[in-house]
């Protein structure tokens, strides 16, 4: 049985002062973002199916968002692993249940010509939210250190999400919840469903407030493995483009997700995204990327994109990643007692007016609402 729901979730209310971890663009949430985090926690022990699988941004206000959830269902976890045997003592929890920290669903930065702060390494987080983290999960995805433009947003998040699919129907996993941010959020509505606006920025299409919840359910038909309803040849979203790989028979395509699910993925394998840095001037010869430190002894390092373009839009045009999503539930935040706040949306996209070697085509002088 593959994934049928996908939960997501934004980030409770935070905070203006200096983050636990150093880093600028990482604050803690307020005393009512901690209030907003709990009651989200109780609401997500509830739902049907129950998730079974947790997904995080490594930035530290979703961590501390998603940790009261994770602190009751890894609880949970092991208190019903050992009630068959009273004797028996606690068990740790399920490795299953602990916080995969995925840098595809980061906070979305504009395009800049210098680097925007990384958030902490899995030492330091692991330090900061300890026994709550998955120690042998790695990057799926890697955000580039200079930004994005949207477009370049949503084919990352596109990419993160496919891989976030791949795994969780590997693993027979029904149900996954993801805490991320406004702009991510936002973005995994749109590649979801594949319901691409044709004004990114004026679009009122997907809701992102604090610690709102979206419900996704998968489509009748894209179960893993197979195509949705309104899929073409090339089939379902990111990473089904090729002839060999449309092909490939469908016992061969299990047991290859499976054994790939089964080998925990090294950071040589995390898919750099973005290709061309602001300034620059597009000749036709390669492009080469940045690889950001993934843990604290990785140097960074220049790679060839191995993005194709078609991959990562074949998710638009309705289809969706994964065969494709119905959104049952857009932003809800009725379990909250304050209900809807800090809704957010795009206004275009990021600028820095201090460093015009951004290229207008790249960065324009729109500027949006803050995400915080």
């Amino acid at each position: 049985m593959g994934l049928e729901v996908i939960y997501v979730t934004r980030h409770g209310y935070t905070a203006t002062i200096r983050s636990p971890t150093g880093i600028a663009n990482d604050p803690a949430l307020t005393a009512h973002g901690l209030d907003q985090a709990r009651e989200l926690g109780r609401h997500l022990l509830a739902v049907e199916p129950p998730i079974e699988r947790i997904y995080s941004s490594p930035f530290y206000r979703c961590l501390q968002t998603i940790e009261p959830f994770a602190r009751a269902a890894q609880a949970g976890s092991s208190s019903s692993s050992s009630s068959s045997d009273a004797a028996a003592p606690p068990q740790p929890p399920s490795a299953a249940l602990k916080v995969r920290v995925e840098p595809g669903v980061a906070e979305w930065f504009g395009a800049a010509p210098f680097a925007h702060p990384a958030p902490a390494p899995p030492e330091v987080l692991a330090g900061l939210f300890p026994d709550m983290l998955d120690g042998a999960y790695r990057a799926e995805v890697v955000p580039p250190s200079r930004g994005e433009s949207v477009a370049e947003l949503h084919d990352r998040v596109a990419l993160a999400a496919a891989r976030i699919i791949g795994r969780c129907d590997a693993e027979g996993a029904r149900a996954v919840v993801v805490c991320t941010h406004a702009a991510a959020v936002i973005a995994l509505g749109r590649v979801l469903t594949g319901r691409m606006p044709d004004d990114v920025a004026g679009a009122d299409d997907f809701g992102a407030f604090t610690c709102g919840l979206s419900v996704y359910r998968r489509r009748a038909g894209a179960a893993a493995g197979e195509k949705g309803e309104d899929e073409g040849e090339g089939g379902g979203g990111v990473g089904a483009a090729g002839k060999e790989e449309e092909e490939e028979t469908a016992p061969a395509r299990d047991a290859r997700a499976t054994a790939a699910a089964k080998t925990p993925t090294t950071s040589d394998d995390a898919v750099p995204v973005g290709t061309q840095k602001p300034g620059d001037v597009t000749t036709g010869q390669e492009v080469q990327l940045e690889l950001r430190q993934q843990e604290s002894a990785a140097a960074a390092q220049e790679v060839r994109s191995s993005i194709p373009r078609e991959r990562v839009d074949a998710w638009r045009g309705g289809r969706g990643v994964g065969g494709g999503w119905i959104c049952e539930s857009n932003s809800d935040c009725s379990f909250l007692s304050g209900g809807c706040e800090r809704g957010w949306s795009f206004a275009g996209e990021e600028s820095f007016p201090d460093f015009p070697a951004v290229s207008a085509s790249s960065v324009r002088e729109e500027r949006r609402t803050t995400r915080l």
